[in-house]
């Protein structure tokens, strides 16, 4: 599973930050890690220098093998809750999705095994 960390102009996208994200992503996903290629994760800042409650957004998309792609969106006052919002929300939106297509998959109508021939 690749990570990918995108940050806007109002936060400083060091090293430390990315490792920290990337930690939360891959402990949060491990369970259903096997499914997906890839994690973008979108830090921003949403009021820039002002203060605010709830004002930094982190963003994860995730790209799960042979599925489109999902996202989730989560606020909060700082970025380490903004991170771990997203991060639970993209855990259970994964396990839901995961969890509906083996649910069709087990109750899929297959054809008949055989057809019968009738006497006409």
């Amino acid at each position: 599973m690749q990570i990918q960390i995108n940050t806007d102009h109002n936060i400083d996208g060091h090293e430390a930050l990315a490792a920290q994200v990337s930690e939360v992503v891959e402990s949060a996903l491990s369970l259903v890690s096997d499914h997906i290629t890839r994690v973008e994760v979108h830090l921003s800042d949403e009021n820039g220098d002002k203060p605010g409650q709830s004002d930094k957004r982190c963003m994860m998309e995730a790209r799960l093998e042979g599925r489109q792609p999902i996202a989730v969106t989560h606020q909060a006052a700082t970025l380490v809750q903004a991170v771990d919002g997203a991060a639970d929300k993209l855990t259970r939106l994964i396990e839901s999705t995961l969890g509906r297509r083996r649910h069709q998959e087990s109750h899929r109508a297959d054809p008949p095994l055989h057809r019968q021939k009738y006497a006409g």
